[in-house]
Order: C-alpha cells, then sequence, then structure tokens
C-alpha cells in the first residue's frame, strides 16, 4: 500500500525510489543511481510497488526510460519482484551474479521466498551474469564496483561508488536473515562483513534499515550484527 512518504536525496546523485514506507510494505529499499543521463537501479522491490517507483523516479526528474542497468543484490522477490517489469517496458539491462541466477531464472518460488510474500515470480532473463568476486557496471560517468558477498544467499552483492570523495555503499541484506533453504552461509557472511568494513564508506543504503552516515555509523551497523550473530 503506498505511503504519503515521499522519495528521498541520499546524497547528491543518489535516492531512495522504493521501500515499505515508500512504494510497498513488502518492498526493499530501492536506490536510483545518477550517472549523469545514464540511470542504475539497486534493486526493484517485490512487484506490486512497481508504478509507485516509477512515479518516485519521475517525480525526482528522471525518466525511466534512461535506466540503462539494474543490480539485483541477490534472488529474493522484495528486492527483484518487479526487475522483468523495468527491463520489458524500460529497457533496463538486468546483472546479477551468475550464484543466484539460476532461481532467477526458473522462478523457484522457495529459494526466493515468493512463498512467504504470497507472490509468485516469473522466471527472468539476466543480461549480465556477474563472475568472479568483483566486477564493474558503469553507470554514466560513475562505476558501480560490485563486490560478491555472500552469506544471506551465495551469491549476494555489494556495490559501492565513490562520488564528489564520497563513498556510497549499496549493501542491501548485511543484516541477514539466514536460512537453509536460502543457501545461508554464516562463515561466509562474517568475511563479507570483514570486507564491506574495510571500506570505509562514508554512506551505507541497506536494503531494509535504511541509510547510514558518517563513517563510524556505517561500521557501527555493521559491528552490531556481526556481534548480534556472535551470540
Amino acid at each position: 500500500m503506498r505511503s504519503g512518504r515521499n522519495p528521498e536525496k541520499v546524497c547528491n546523485r543518489v535516492y531512495m525510489v522504493g521501500g515499505p514506507d515508500i512504494s510497498d510494505g513488502r518492498d526493499c529499499c530501492v536506490y536510483l543511481v545518477d550517472g549523469g543521463g545514464d540511470l542504475a537501479l539497486i534493486d526493484t522491490g517485490c512487484g506490486p510497488g512497481y508504478k509507485a517507483i516509477l512515479a518516485n523516479i519521475i517525480r525526482l526528474g528522471f525518466e525511466p526510460e534512461h535506466i540503462r542497468d539494474i543490480l539485483l543484490t541477490h534472488c529474493h522477490i522484495d528486492h527483484v519482484g518487479a526487475a522483468e517489469l523495468f527491463r520489458s517496458e524500460c529497457g533496463a539491462r538486468l546483472a546479477a551474479h551468475e550464484l543466484d541466477c539460476p532461481p532467477l531464472e526458473s522462478g523457484d518460488r522457495l529459494i526466493t521466498a515468493a512463498f512467504l510474500y504470497d507472490l509468485r515470480l516469473e522466471p527472468m532473463f539476466i543480461d549480465r551474469k556477474l563472475e568472479g568476486s568483483t566486477s564493474r557496471i558503469a553507470v554514466g560517468d560513475l562505476v558501480l564496483e560490485v563486490l560478491l558477498t555472500p552469506g544471506h544467499t551465495p551469491g549476494s552483492v555489494s556495490a559501492y561508488t565513490d562520488i564528489d570523495g564520497t563513498r556510497v555503499l549499496f549493501g542491501q541484506d548485511i543484516h541477514g536473515p539466514f536460512h537453509p533453504d536460502f543457501g545461508s552461509d554464516i562463515n561466509a557472511w562474517r568475511l563479507s562483513m570483514d570486507k564491506l568494513l574495510e571500506l570505509e564508506a562514508d554512506i551505507l543504503c541497506e536494503g531494509h534499515f535504511g541509510v547510514y552516515s558518517p563513517t563510524d555509523a556505517v561500521g557501527a551497523f555493521i559491528h552490531a550484527h556481526l556481534e548480534r550473530l556472535r551470540r
């Protein structure tokens, strides 16, 4: 259900255009990156909030047809449910790590957690299957540096970009959860969190808890979840 809350500017050239209080209560936080003409989305929400996200992009003065790339940070439906709509209606290319592509391409309701949301995920075409531990996605005059950060799922990725000396980190499901049906690996997740801490990001755009800044707050958020899962 659409709330009255408007899209939010995170920092220069980064915006939150979707989320549970913005587009649909089941959506993850959806972030828009402005590459100076070309646009990119970090995740897409679960699907029913698609039109609200489109409207928010337009409210900010952008055209959805300028979305060139969508980075799907992992295969869960609250992050990928609207991806095929953006691909078919806006011409956006979908990118996901190859380790999380099989459930996306088959529409697996269990691994994608679609059954938990009482939604059906139709099989989708992934234009770019990311390989290995690092990848790069050009967004106009910006670059998204993509890191494989397994733990929540085998193919979970995080991304960062440097804008005017500010490092913005998109770490969507840092908090988990972890379950065998997702292929979760808590030990791999701890190593992934160490990798993110080394980035010393100025801003964290998280998938369900919103935005954290400055660097100390980013580190405190990650450390709090590391400590929680040591108990």
